[in-house]
């Protein structure tokens, strides 16, 4: 059976009515760092978030941007099962104050982001949710894509595409081209109202939806989500070549901080 949109609409608005007569700080945001990739694209043994980066694991670059962004106050890291005991050393070893709970995440990366966001504090009203292996992520972008999501209640960090973009068939043949124009690359951080997420989640496990990224679950709610630009810059650890690429990127910004 399908979900329509009047149906998704009167789902959303019941949640949101209730979060407004909730006590508590208007634009309380936390964090919600999903940690559970793997190395198996990276040919390494070691998880991607934990691969060496100038000196400090990927995944703790992404942790200090949050840690230093003013409008994030509290971070909630999803990790592997055999990784969550490393966080508490992070948390001591580089200052991350903000690092409030870190919880296993699960099979698929939306069970991972459900299970983050649902231990967030009861202060929280939005949710800012981020692959910690997009190391490159900085906290004057961090806080762009929240200062919108509070006038819309969901954004998102993205670039617009400049290769034009084929949509293809099953057996890569193509099917479309849409304008570029209208093409975005999405990012993260994906900035959503806290209530309004987990509407979209639990619709979602209701319907069985898998969604593509956390944006996907708030369109399938037929709510708008806001794109922001932010730079090429913010890569996603993937492949060997962006751990080189990102490497580079961080000595040119130790340097700019020199002169």
């Amino acid at each position: 059976m399908s979900y329509t949109a009047k149906e998704a609409a009167r789902d959303v608005a019941d949640v949101l009515r209730a979060a407004d007569k909730e006590a508590g700080k208007r634009n309380y945001t936390a964090a919600v760092i999903v940690a559970g990739g793997s190395g198996t694209r990276m040919g390494t043994e070691v998880t991607k978030q934990m691969l060496d980066l100038c000196g400090k694991p990927v995944v703790v670059h992404t942790l200090l941007a949050y840690q230093n962004t003013p409008c994030i106050k509290e971070i909630v890291v999803a990790a592997r099962e055999d990784e969550i005991d490393i966080y508490q050393g992070f948390k001591q070893k580089y200052g991350i104050t903000k690092l409030t709970a870190v919880v296993p995440g699960g099979v698929t990366r939306q069970a991972s982001a459900l299970a983050g966001v649902e231990a967030v504090s009861d202060k929280v009203r939005y949710v800012a949710i981020a692959d910690a292996a997009r190391c490159l992520t900085t906290p004057e972008e961090i806080s762009e894509v929240c200062r919108v999501a509070y006038k819309t209640d969901a954004a998102s960090a993205g670039i617009p595409a400049t290769d034009t973009v084929k949509v293809v068939d099953k057996a890569s043949y193509i099917a479309e081209t849409p304008e570029r124009a209208l093409c975005w690359q999405a990012q993260t951080p994906q900035v959503f109202r806290h209530a309004l997420y987990l509407a979209a989640s639990y619709a979602a496990i209701e319907h069985k939806f898998t969604a593509t990224d956390d944006n996907s679950l708030i369109e399938f709610v037929k709510h708008p989500v806001k794109m922001v630009k932010c730079s090429k810059q913010n890569i996603k650890i993937t492949e060997p070549d962006d751990l080189a690429y990102a490497q580079m990127i961080l000595k040119q910004r130790e340097q700019e901080d020199e002169t």
